[in-house]
């Protein structure tokens, strides 16, 4: 089974927890703190890996996360960086997070994208020493790693896509040109998923892709095309494959608008794209009659197409010229920049709000606790172990300097009230110690 969609669970490493240590040596007085600072938590990284076909180890799901940090020891020893999670997918794999709103598309091989960075490690009570705290006892806790539900969303890097309703030939005439070899019978639908060939010539080579057959309403979900029109978005040009002569007497011309409608209402500029038209089947017509329809389909399109030719899988008739045409027409790409290619992608669709994070907003509940919302605020609490008496007297520094005292005072609160951070709820009395 070809698989081209995969939603996964990534969540970076958390860091690294400070120490709380203090130096003892024989004969050596006053020895102080010493503990070391956490390691920082390991990323999760999606990597674009040209061995790769499609989506199929992650289409059952997963969870995906990175080690932790190391913790810190005595003798300023500080924590292990941990280890990047590398997720290895194939070239043309889009990954989006809604949740975050951010994005990556990664199209060269050895591109690379952090899309769950790890948690920052704590710092020991090493870092705390002042002139004013020459024994701290308290330490940070390092944090937890970004967590996100990540879509992967394949999309088939081809140079030309043959497109067109069910049993109108695609699959045979993809076999004539190429050393492809998709499954071709006498009913609809036989194509279940995109099968790629390659076009050689003049020291170029064409990447092709058969695109399931697209009925009414594929671009809304309908059949089998519904699944694969994003895998025509990359493709540089479109061959509309139409049945000349259909054994079923349907209309070639309203054929013909059915998939170039669905092409449309699909959208991402597939209605831009350049056309080749190909008659296919052409061995089922008289030659003249396969003249007279190549006529009448040039003037009835115009501009709109490159090109109208007539082919038969069967025979091999006009296969070449389809292929020449595919030479002639598709533009030469530009050689990739190796160094872009290695180069990490950036996210896109990600929204900044400077001073988000430095913003404190207190809201009264109902019961009379005042709810301090900041996720800097919420972060410093995350860090400490509301335990320790020492950590909290530093905690109320903290909120002193941060300006959430003062945020409090503006919204009516008195000593003794109680406050709720990041779901702890505590009395708070500025000037005694938190608890």
């Amino acid at each position: 089974m070809f698989h081209d969609r995969a939603t996964i669970h990534v969540r970076g490493g958390s860091g690294g927890d400070g120490a709380v240590s203090f130096r003892r040596e024989a004969h050596v007085p006053k020895g102080g703190p010493d503990g070391g600072d956490g390691g920082q938590g390991g990323e999760v990284v999606v990597v674009c890996d040209a061995s790769k076909r499609d989506l199929a180890e992650f289409h059952r799901g997963g969870h995906l996360e990175a080690k932790r940090g190391g913790h810190g020891e005595g003798a300023q020893r500080h924590g292990a960086n941990a280890d990047v999670l590398e997720v290895r997918i194939p070239p043309g794999t889009v990954a989006e997070d809604e949740g975050r709103g951010v994005r990556w598309d990664l199209v060269e091989p050895g591109q690379r994208a952090v899309v769950a960075k790890g948690g920052s490690g704590g710092r020991g009570n090493k870092s705390f020493a002042s002139s004013t705290r020459q024994t701290p006892r308290l330490a940070e806790r390092g944090l937890p790693g970004e967590e996100g539900r990540l879509t992967l969303s394949l999309r088939l890097l081809a140079d030309a896509g043959l497109v067109g309703l069910p049993n109108a030939g695609k699959s045979s005439l993809l076999g004539r040109m190429t050393a492809a070899r998709p499954k071709v019978a006498d009913y609809p639908f036989t194509t279940l998923e995109p099968v790629l060939g390659a076009i050689e010539a003049d020291e170029r080579q064409l990447v092709v892709a058969d695109i399931p057959g697209l009925i009414e309403g594929a671009s809304a979900g309908a059949g089998l095309g519904h699944e694969f029109l994003a895998h025509v978005e990359r493709c540089r040009l479109l061959v509309h494959v139409l049945d000349v002569g259909p054994v079923d007497g349907s209309d070639p011309t309203a054929n013909h608008a059915t998939v170039e409608a669905e092409l449309a209402q699909h959208g991402q500029g597939l209605e831009t794209l350049p056309r080749l038209l190909c008659l296919s089947k052409a061995d089922l017509l008289a030659p003249e009659q396969v003249a007279e329809q190549v006529t009448i389909w040039k003037e009835r399109l115009g501009a709109a197409v490159i090109d109208v030719l007539a082919t038969s899988a069967a025979t091999g008739a006009g296969v070449d010229g389809l292929r020449g045409a595919l030479v002639r027409n598709v533009p030469a790409q530009a050689e990739p920049d190796v160094h872009h290619a290695a180069a990490e992608v950036e996210a896109t669709h990600r929204v900044f709000r400077p001073g988000a994070d430095d913003a404190v907003e207190v809201v009264r509940a109902p019961s009379g606790v005042y709810r301090v919302k900041s996720r800097r605020v919420e972060r410093l609490f995350a860090r400490h172990d509301l335990d320790n008496d020492e950590s909290l007297r530093y905690l109320e520094d903290r909120l002193r300097s941060m300006g959430v005292i003062h945020a409090l005072e503006a919204a009516g609160f008195a000593a003794g009230d109680d406050v709720e951070i990041a779901g702890t709820v505590f009395e708070l009395d500025p000037g005694a110690p938190l608890r």
